[in-house]
């Protein structure tokens, strides 16, 4: 329940001396909501004689990460206007949008009109940059595989520096679901799993990309998870869940582990926290432009922008692209993938838009399996974000077309999913699942947010019978009804004869039930710059580019066709890890 606190007008009485009564405004606190990304945004916003003197943030379930702008640089810029007229903070719409409600809502309640006419801009602090320096290493992307890049020269030696373009750190990493595969790992033995191996998991990851990934970098990347991992839990100081992992379609084994808060949050700040510790120097709101090469061809630097101002910084041992990829520049993917046009939304940060990768062709690196463009099959149909609380179909939720019918195995390859939703009456789903599920899901309970989220838009609900579920979905009821009882019946591993559900369905036939629309998004671009097992970026006729490093989804060789779930993570950790040692002892 919102409280609010007045503080009335304090009236002075004086007419014992033949004054006139008289009174003075004192300041009104009132608080507002708006629906961010995550959820409700409380503030509590403090006015004075019509103007905001203070907004405190009294509730939030948006990413700590993302939404540091708004709740600082928007929040004093819209006190130092009086107005909500303004700019969102890119890269957090959402979280932008649900603040500056929140504070309207506010506004309205205490009576204050606030001004119309504000800059529309958010002032920036002026930096004091110089305008050329000189580092041993220079790393461009502060998601995961440029945070891994940078500490690790920095951990050999290396006087190192990490630019970002977008305002806040983390990209695609700090807002996916983080899960890290890796083999033989700790927790594989407390659930009973003896037959997983790199050689497997190597195996899984080439058969999943329609044997198109390089199997030198595949070996590559599996041989080194479990020591990324190790290092993320030791040094970094990453929590994982230590009872659950993730088993994802394409992997014939459970083997990704789950950070705490099924997120990337558990990541980025811890990232930011050894980065801080490490005295790495990260400029956000700096853009990467162009590479600088010397008269022997040695990538020596690279030319960036911010505010319009230009800016060099030289690299004695080299540069580190860690960029991300290209799923958030909808002309680009549909360039390269004609079927991903328009009509697809992205799961990806608004940031990952590709430009770098040209940046790194026109340095001499080959671009390779561009076309590879893989979506993610549960997303929001109005904003394109991963359903993360649907993603209780990897705990026996199903899914089901418009006519109440399964029409695909739930754990299969994301790709697979994807097509398959498409090929359905109005190109989506609904994600079913009942409180046993819930009880037993982590990924239910770990994201509580998305159930108001989501019920407020009008693509979720929760219902205490089927006939419930067949009001709201529009499902043909008697359809719905039987197809959860076959689901029922044919429950455990091993009993699915319809679509061979490798974990097993579960018992759907009573409790509350909960249902959400989904629809596919552009998620993961597997193609990219083409680099060798060290990570070297190299030119089409495979020589390497000397100084010029790649890691994570800006590279194009690791996947194929398609990125099996769990394997993003490991990618960026392994080889952000590998190029910056790299890089490092190159400037020795």
């Amino acid at each position: 329940m919102l409280h609010q606190k007045f503080l009335t007008s304090a009236v002075a009485t004086l007419c014992a001396l033949g004054f006139a009564a008289a009174s003075t405004a004192a300041p009104i606190t009132t608080e507002g909501t708006g629906v961010g990304k995550h959820g409700d945004i409380t503030v509590a916003v403090t006015f004075d004689n019509g103007k905001i003197q203070n907004i405190k943030v009294v509730k939030s379930a948006e990413n700590p990460v993302l939404a540091q702008e708004v709740f600082t640089t928007q929040l004093q810029h819209v006190i130092d206007t009086n107005s909500v007229d303004i700019d969102t903070i890119s890269g957090a719409t959402f979280s932008s949008q649900g603040f500056l409600a929140a504070v309207k809502q506010a506004a309205d309640k205490a009576g204050v009109k606030l001004d119309k006419a504000a800059q529309k801009a958010v002032k920036k602090v002026a930096k004091t940059l110089p305008k050329e320096s000189t580092y041993d290493v220079v790393v461009i992307g502060a998601g995961g595989a440029g945070f891994s890049a940078a500490i690790t020269a920095k951990n050999k030696g290396a006087n190192v520096v990490l630019l970002e373009k977008m305002p806040a750190v983390g990209g695609n990493s700090l807002i996916s679901g983080a899960e890290m595969n890796a083999a033989q790992n700790w927790v594989q033995p407390k659930l009973g799993i003896t037959n997983d191996s790199p050689e497997l998991h190597a195996k899984d990851t080439y058969k999943g990309g329609d044997e198109k990934g390089d199997m030198k970098v595949i070996n590559v990347l599996t041989h080194n998870a479990l020591d990324a991992a190790k290092w993320c839990r030791d040094y970094l100081g990453v929590r994982f869940e230590d009872d659950n992992l993730f088993f994802f379609g394409g992997h014939s084994v459970k083997r990704a582990l789950i950070p705490v808060g099924h997120t990337g949050t558990e990541f980025i700040a811890k990232f930011q926290a050894k980065a801080q510790e490490l005295n790495i120097p990260v400029i956000t709101n700096m853009k990467a432009e162009e590479l600088i090469k010397d008269k022997t061809g040695r990538v020596t630097g690279v030319k960036a922008t911010m505010d319009g101002e230009a800016y060099t910084f030289n690299a004695k041992g080299g540069v580190v692209l860690a960029t991300g990829g290209f799923g958030a520049n909808k002309a680009m993917v549909k360039k390269y993938n004609p079927k991903i046009d328009e009509r697809f939304m992205t799961t990806d940060a608004p940031g990952t838009t590709g430009e770098a990768l040209y940046m790194a062709e026109r340095a001499g690196a080959e671009l390779v399996n561009m076309g590879y463009i893989q979506t993610y099959p549960i997303c929001d149909p109005i904003s394109g974000v991963i359903e993360l609380i649907a993603d209780s179909r990897f705990d026996g939720a199903i899914m089901l077309n418009q006519e109440g019918k399964r029409f695909v195995e739930e754990l299969g390859r994301r790709d697979v999913l994807s097509e398959a939703i498409l090929a359905q009456t109005g190109g989506y789903c609904w994600v079913l699942w009942n409180d046993e599920i819930g009880k037993i899901s982590n990924t239910v309970k770990e994201h509580p947010t998305e159930y108001d989220a989501f019920t407020k838009q009008g693509i979720m609900t929760t219902c205490p019978n089927l006939k419930c579920i067949a009001d709201f979905t529009k499902m043909p009821e008697d359809q719905l009804k039987a197809t959860v009882k076959r689901v029922t019946d044919m429950k455990g591993p091993g009993n699915d004869k319809d679509f061979h559900h490798r974990a097993g369905l579960m018992d759907m036939s009573q409790g509350t039930y909960y249902v959400i629309k989904a629809v596919p998004s552009t998620h993961h671009t597997m193609g990219g710059i083409k680099i060798n097992e060290k990570a070297e970026v190299v030119t089409a006729d495979g020589k390497q580019i000397p100084g010029l490093w790649a890691a994570g989804e800006c590279t194009g060789v690791t996947h194929g066709t398609n990125r099996l779930g769990g394997n993003a993570y490991t990618d960026i950790i392994v080889f952000g890890r590998i190029a910056g040692a790299a890089a490092a002892d190159a400037a020795k």
